[in-house]
């Protein structure tokens, strides 16, 4: 299932990460639909209530449930205890550092900052580095050889996007990072999105991080038990699974090197608990569209907008009924994606925005 090589040259440092600043596509205007001023300002609001709430019942249920593994420990009975447990460890922190990185699920900027070092700890993501990458993310959302988060390349790696359900690879990553940033080494890739001054910080992180891991293994060969690599590390493996199938939604199959957010990124109605999980980035064309807006607003923004939207996608698993052709036809046909149709209330796309289009028209 491994994909074969690909024209394109997803390295930061590489040939289309050029061609990219040579062609406007980097650093680009990006289309945005109009929203009066003040309905914007009343979007942008942050507030302390909902993010304290929703981070009361996420640490609530996180001890509840680690408790309830480590009480019935050495019985079956362990098993759902430790199932909501490393979902809630290993997948709603991926939300949760993603939010508070922005600075908007909090209006108090420590309780951000408090949420975003322990969510990045769990999610295995160095709180300095992705802090960067993710803000390279969205000024370049999709654009090959500039986005440092592109989940799914072409032609796709169907075994790695399979592992990366159960965390293998992407710990793997996180933990030769890991070890190399406490070593004192930035890679070159690092280097073309952490500012030379934030780098000292990320070996920082790094070494006080390699230390705790070091404990906890430290710990279970002591006790000659697995249980604290349950509660430390491993969830980061075996609860990944729903912030892997939800992530995979955002951009998956989706067009590369456009400057629209409408075309790149997918918006999915989910139930309440992957919404909880996920704090509301199912949401994700208008999360694109307007990152400063706090994720308890979303749903608001995306019923002020979705005219001038693609059709949100009904279900996860709709969202997997148009996602996973596509990535087999990709296989065979790397220029394919799914075209984004806009509805007729919905203002067209310029011309420029059509780069991906028309190399999918000229392959077929």
């Amino acid at each position: 299932m491994t994909a074969t090589p690909s024209r394109r040259d997803y390295s930061l440092i590489g040939r289309d990460a050029q061609l990219a600043v040579e062609t406007g596509l980097s650093a680009a205007d990006w289309y945005h639909t109009d929203i009066p001023r003040k309905q914007m300002k009343e979007l942008m609001q942050r507030s302390d209530g909902p993010a304290i709430r929703d981070t009361t019942i996420w640490l609530a249920a996180l001890i509840l449930s680690a408790a309830g593994g480590i009480w019935f420990w050495g019985s079956w009975r362990c098993v759902p205890f430790f199932f909501v447990y490393g979902v809630l460890y290993g997948s709603s922190t991926d939300s949760r550092w993603h939010e508070c990185g922005h600075g908007t699920a909090f209006r108090t900027q420590w309780m951000n900052d408090a949420v975003y070092q322990l969510a990045c700890f769990m999610i295995m993501r160095n709180p300095v580095t992705w802090r960067w990458s993710h803000t390279r993310h969205h000024t370049d959302t999709i654009i090959v050889g500039r986005d440092p988060e592109i989940a799914v390349m072409r032609p796709p790696d169907l075994l790695r996007v399979m592992l990366n359900f159960f965390g293998i690879l992407d710990a793997w990553h996180a933990m030769t990072d890991m070890v190399r940033n406490a070593a004192g080494v930035i890679s070159a890739a690092e280097k073309t999105f952490i500012p030379e001054q934030e780098q000292p910080k990320a070996i920082r992180v790094a070494r006080i991080w390699l230390a705790i891991y070091i404990a906890t293994i430290g710990l279970a060969l002591y006790l000659h038990s697995w249980l604290p690599l349950m509660l430390i590390g491993l969830p980061r493996l075996y609860g990944a699974w729903h912030h892997v199938m939800t992530g995979l939604l955002q951009h998956g199959g989706l067009a590369e090197n456009v400057v629209d957010h409408r075309l790149n990124s997918r918006t999915v109605y989910m139930n309440p608990i992957s919404r909880f999980i996920y704090w509301n980035m199912n949401y994700h064309v208008e999360h694109h569209m307007f990152p400063m807006v706090p994720y308890h607003a979303l749903p608001r923004l995306h019923a002020l907008i979705k005219h001038d939207l693609p059709a949100p996608t009904p279900s996860i698993l709709a969202g997997y009924r148009e996602m996973i052709p596509a990535l087999l036809r990709q296989l065979r046909n790397e220029d394919y994606f799914i075209k984004r149709e806009l509805p007729p209330t919905a203002r067209p796309y310029r011309d420029e925005f059509h780069n991906d289009a028309v190399a999918a028209t000229a392959a077929e």
